[in-house]
């Protein structure tokens, strides 16, 4: 039943979500909001697209074991575009609110992402080894959660202060995001029906661009 339901939900999410971005992109004209908004979703199926297509050729042919090296190579690579997607949704944040001046707030995300992206090189991660190490998928997820809780307490505040719902949500899907993606850092290698929790996290992001994609496509009708 993997074999079959995974890659029907995982071709459809990178064709829903590639193609979500590109009409953003493509259709944005002026608007640097939407513009950004299709980047971070072409972002988001790109990165995930490394780690998700080995995945479903390990389904279709001769299993995980077999595959450990360019499944790790994916994840190595959703890593670091994962990183680059929260900077995106940090500066989308502030074109949405028009904010500047937050020169402590840009450096403290870009140190957080640089921090991220130099751990996920240490060899130390053995990306491709099927039983790679535990301590250091904490040690650079560290930085990483601490951008996603930066980005929840900003989606959320600016949310009440400007009575925006879909920025309260926006925080929602992080929180959520990251609620289903701690089990799988943790223990994922011990049980490997925690690594379906990835499922609902990819869902959570697709919400989040959802949510943007249904202010674009409202934005256009109300030309």
């Amino acid at each position: 039943m993997q074999a079959i339901m995974e890659p029907i939900f995982h071709v459809s999410y990178l064709t829903t979500v590639v193609i979500i971005g590109l009409i953003m992109i493509k259709k944005s004209n002026n608007n640097d909001y939407f513009k950004w908004f299709g980047i971070m979703a072409v972002t988001l199926g790109f990165g995930d697209a490394f780690h998700l297509i080995p995945r479903i050729i390990a389904l279709q042919t001769t299993g995980f074991e077999d595959h450990v090296v360019s499944l790790g190579f994916g994840k190595l690579v959703t890593s670091i575009t994962m990183t680059i997607f929260y900077l995106v949704l940090y500066t989308l944040w502030k074109k949405r609110y028009s904010i500047t001046n937050v020169l402590k707030l840009d450096i403290t995300m870009w140190t957080l992402a640089i921090i991220r992206i130099v751990l996920c090189f240490f060899p130390q991660n053995q990306w491709f080894v099927s039983d790679s190490s535990i301590t250091w998928a904490i040690y650079r997820n560290i930085p990483f959660a601490i951008m996603g809780i930066i980005m929840i307490a900003l989606l959320y505040r600016s949310g009440v202060q400007h009575n925006d719902n879909n920025a309260k949500k926006m925080a929602l899907a992080v929180v959520l995001s990251f609620a289903f993606y701690i089990p799988v850092v943790l223990w994922a290698q011990v049980n490997m029906l925690i690594g379906m929790l990835m499922i609902p996290k990819t869902l959570a992001y697709l919400w989040i661009v959802f949510i943007g994609f249904g202010e674009f496509r409202k934005s256009h009708k109300n030309r």
